[in-house]
């Protein structure tokens, strides 16, 4: 090697400060480099190996090492666009990752929905939101993010959700979602007969109410009459599974269920779950979402798994503690009798102070101790 150096005049690779071959031989990868240079400028012959040093070989490898890389990232950027695109390819208006991106600012898509699901064919949507969230005034209380939040031209309020899961459609979260609308109703001096009308609309995927009926209204009656009580607060429930393609709300529902835009019957609704699932601006925009998703599903299950191994090692720890001071509780109590019994046998005096140490398993110096604080 040194005398390549100065045949050369060129300097090694530690003298340049060029990094060495990727992998952890060392001395072993140096060698390897060595016979190989031998092995070209022996066997090929030609003009270019015989001009080959071993930094042009370090070189190489590392230009090597490098293409490597980059062909496996992307590869794992090819693998994981496959598995964001099958992810959307999966999704439907039911998922609120997709519903709420469609209806987000779409006035036209909010005015089908509601006209639908409300029986009615003059109702004018204002705005539409997609997840807006309702903060809870007091501190430490609970807040929630509605999926499409809506105003009409009444000023009548809509919280519109979907949910997968019968759990999510709970009539006791019906009503926290009804309770937190109404407290963005009125300001302060307002009357209370200013507020106006909400409406809490679940689109489920299954027939949470058992009955078979594509919609379930729910308003408070005066029990003892059946009047409609008139506090203008409505919950409205959507049956996702109801089948009937010649009335709206079984069109409505069935493109909520439907995979494929091309399937859909309504054109506005159709458009909008196009774009995000077909084009390269929808799938940017949804890979997001869903990334953001799984983030904080993460973050939420490893909360979760601390929480609970923090529960386990402090019951560990609990149990742990007590069975320590059952056991020194034990010793004491065992020592206590010990000391107990060689006092009697102290106070009757007919054994020595050695004898009641053997009887009694006590070091001699405790019970001379015990002797001498027995009163006279």
């Amino acid at each position: 090697m040194d005398e390549m150096k100065k045949k050369d005049g060129e300097k090694g690779p530690e003298e340049t400060g060029m990094s060495m071959p990727h992998d952890n031989g060392g001395k072993k990868s140096q060698s390897g480099l060595k016979e190989l240079l031998r092995f070209l400028q022996k066997y090929i012959g030609a003009d270019w190996s015989m001009e080959l040093k071993e930094s042009d070989l370090i070189l190489i490898d590392k230009e090597m090492q490098e293409e490597n890389f980059e062909g496996e990232e992307e590869s794992r950027k090819a693998l994981k666009r496959q598995e964001v695109l099958k992810a959307i390819g999966e999704t439907c208006l039911l998922d609120d990752s997709l519903m709420t991106l469609v209806f987000d600012r779409n006035i036209k898509a909010a005015k089908l929905l509601l006209n639908i699901i409300l029986q009615r064919n003059d109702l004018k949507v204002l705005e539409v939101i997609g997840q807006r969230e309702y903060k809870n005034p007091m501190s430490g209380g609970r807040s929630i993010t509605i999926d499409i939040y809506a105003v009409d031209g009444e000023g009548k309020v809509y919280d519109v959700e979907v949910q997968r899961a019968s759990e999510g459609a709970d009539p006791h979260r019906a009503r926290f979602h009804s309770s937190m609308i109404d407290t963005k109703m009125l300001k302060a001096g307002q009357e209370f007969k200013e507020i106006h009308d909400s409406y809490v609309i679940f689109i489920t995927e299954s027939d949470v109410m058992k009955a078979g009926r594509p919609l379930y209204h729910i308003n408070r009656t005066v029990e003892e009459t059946g009047t409609y009580f008139g506090d203008g607060s409505h919950i409205i429930y959507v049956n996702g599974s109801y089948q009937d393609d010649d009335a709206p709300i079984g069109r409505l529902v069935h493109d909520f269920r439907c995979l494929n835009p091309a399937d859909m019957f309504y054109p506005v609704l159709a458009k909008g779950v196009k774009y995000f699932k077909e084009t390269e601006g929808g799938y940017k925009t949804v890979s997001q979402i869903l990334e953001n998703l799984a983030k904080k599903w993460a973050e939420e299950m490893a909360e979760d798994m601390a929480k609970d191994m923090a529960e386990d090692m402090a019951k560990e720890m609990a149990e742990g503690m007590a069975k320590d001071m059952a056991e020194d509780m034990a010793v004491e109590k065992t020592l206590e009798e010990k000391r107990a019994s060689a006092r009697r046998m102290i106070t009757r005096g007919k054994l020595t102070f050695e004898e009641i140490a053997e009887d009694t398993d006590l070091p001699i110096d405790v019970v001379r101790d015990l002797a001498s604080l027995q009163p006279a």
